[in-house]
């Protein structure tokens, strides 16, 4: 089976909905969406409590509900979507190759591609933790996915290693399915989550976090029986005699997501060591010219909404590919993490296919109070932002009017963190 369309998404979870709705308002008529999962909706559909929407809709959403509306409005659209579809293959001339139970065999042409595969959780096998292999190790997005959508309970007693907001979001729910979340388990000395989950999950309910400790070592033979629980020194290295032992049946891994790039590998799109995502501009176009890229497959977001106005962007931006009306003659303004910033989305701009305004994407690399979050356009400060506290583990947005960056010869913009009254 072939066939060709104008915009085709890749991806059908928060991203990839919006990508394709924005692309059809746009004015592009022949939109395909695509995605492996058996629906619409991606993570969304396992992530049943609430706290969506309330920047996007200002209203307090759980995420299938979140999910509906776009998916709504997708059908509205009439915009046509391949499910229980994998992408087997991409090629920079917006070639893609892919296998369905239905169709078979399927190469579609696109004049442009939104990638929007979103993130995986990094696994047991990625941390090297000693011990042997029982059953009652998961993670926490899939123990998530068999409490939520499943119906099966995963464990009792349970030890969450990793402060993320999956772990910290199923430390809640573990505990009102029955379950007594026995710790969370922090290798940094602070969490990786967003503060309002560490209060309404953990808080509210007396979990302890242990900051500065990690799981040393896995006992048991056919189940989980329990781990050893050490704290770690400034350098993360075991604290020796710090060590101390949990009985549980059950250990959920949160430690980290992972962009799912193996298509813009395959592609041979330019990714970004820090992020693990494409290097997009302002567009959020990728290395190869018509291919963008929105969502938790550029970088892992904290909060639904924001990638939903991401995703927009590049939608909006592959219709105007499509329509030629993207400008690649203008100046490309370079976008730097400075002190104490890990990296700044987009990593370069180009003046002239700005909208009204910008946001950069950026996270901070340790906790910092009491300091201003600075943007500068080679040495001319253009913003300045007070904060009271930065933490990793939540997204810094930062709006630019494209009006102080249009007409000038600067070739850098950097972000960067600095004390205040500096």
């Amino acid at each position: 089976m072939q066939a060709e369309y104008d915009v085709v998404v890749i991806g059908a979870g928060p991203a990839g909905l919006a990508a394709a709705i924005e692309a059809k308002k746009n004015g592009v008529e022949r939109v395909l969406l695509v995605d492996r999962d058996r629906e619409l909706g991606g993570i969304l559909q396992q992530c049943i409590h609430n706290g969506f929407g309330l920047h996007l809709f200002k209203e307090e959403l759980t995420g299938p509900e979140y999910a509906e509306k776009f998916i709504d409005e997708l059908n509205d659209l009439k915009i046509e979507y391949k499910l229980d579809t994998m992408v087997i293959d991409l090629t920079k001339e917006k070639v893609i190759t892919m296998i369905n139970p239905k169709d078979g065999l399927i190469t579609v042409k696109a004049k442009a591609i939104v990638l929007a595969m979103g993130c995986r959780e990094r696994t047991r096998g990625a941390l090297n933790i000693p011990g042997t292999r029982p059953s009652g190790l998961f993670t926490a997005g899939t123990a998530q996915r068999f409490v939520n959508m499943e119906g099966y309970m995963v464990g009792k007693r349970v030890v969450i290693l990793g402060s993320g907001d999956i772990g910290l979001i199923m430390a809640r729910r573990m505990t009102l399915e029955g379950a007594k979340v026995l710790a969370v388990v922090e290798l940094l000395p602070y969490s990786s989550g967003l503060t309002r989950n560490i209060v309404q999950c953990l808080d509210d309910y007396d979990i302890p976090l242990y900051l500065n400790h990690t799981i040393a070592q896995i006992q048991g033979k056919h189940r989980l029986e329990g781990v050893y629980i050490t704290k770690v020194d400034d350098d993360r290295r075991p604290v020796e005699g710090a060590e101390f032992y949990v009985e549980c049946d059950t250990l959920l891994l949160s430690v980290g997501l992972i962009p799912e790039n193996e298509l813009s590998k395959v592609a041979g799109i330019k990714l970004d060591i820090t992020t693990n995502g494409p290097i997009v501009n302002e567009s959020m176009e990728t290395s190869a010219e018509g291919i963008f890229a929105c969502g938790n497959v550029v970088h892992v977001h904290d909060l639904a909404d924001y990638v939903t106005i991401e995703a927009r962007r590049a939608g909006r931006s592959a219709a105007k590919y499509v329509k030629e009306m993207l400008n690649y003659n203008g100046k490309n303004i370079i976008v730097k993490a400075g002190r104490g910033i890990r990296y700044v989305v987009p990593h370069f701009i180009n003046v002239d296919n700005l909208e009204d305004s910008l946001e950069l994407y950026t996270r901070v690399d340790n906790v910092y109070k009491q300091t201003n979050l600075i943007v500068t356009l080679d040495d001319e400060i253009l913003v300045r932002i007070n904060k009271k506290r930065l933490v990793p583990g939540e997204i810094e947005h930062i709006k630019l009017n494209a009006g102080k960056l249009k007409g000038k010869e600067a070739s850098r913009i950097m972000v960067e963190v600095r004390k205040e009254g500096a």
